[in-house]
């Protein structure tokens, strides 16, 4: 976890072949995550964050932008907020790198925030743009 988002990637497009053998690379982890905001917003209540992180990831995928995806941390809005250490979000580059050599084939099948904070979006990566 400590090599970064362009090293997860590697490893995801390194096991990539794996699926051709019917092995199924699942990446888990947290669209946000920060463990700080517990309590804070509870009831219905959103961190603010939230919902630009999610929705700034969410359209990076869709452009199969990839190095804005890998900086995420200067340019996707309230990063540090959405996730004050890497580790929890990290397994999303690794399942686009699963994904193979064509685009990242991103789509979204379930989404979710759980107290305010933690945002479990789960997503589906068909390796094709």
């Amino acid at each position: 976890p400590l090599l970064g988002p362009e090293h997860q990637f590697a490893l995801g497009r390194a096991l990539a072949p794996l699926r051709e053998q019917g092995v199924l690379l699942v990446g888990s982890g947290s669209i946000t995550h920060n463990l700080h905001d517990w309590g804070d917003y509870q009831d219905g209540k959103e961190a603010p964050y939230v919902r630009p992180f999610i929705e700034w990831v969410e359209q990076r995928l869709a452009a199969d932008d990839r190095q804005a995806l890998f900086d995420y941390r200067r340019q996707a809005p309230f990063a540090e907020r959405a996730h004050p250490t890497d580790e929890h979000l990290l397994p999303l580059f690794f399942a686009m790198g699963a994904a193979g050599e064509g685009g990242f084939g991103a789509r979204r099948i379930d989404a979710g925030v759980d107290a305010g904070f933690l945002a479990m979006d789960l997503y589906r990566f068909d390796g094709t743009a």
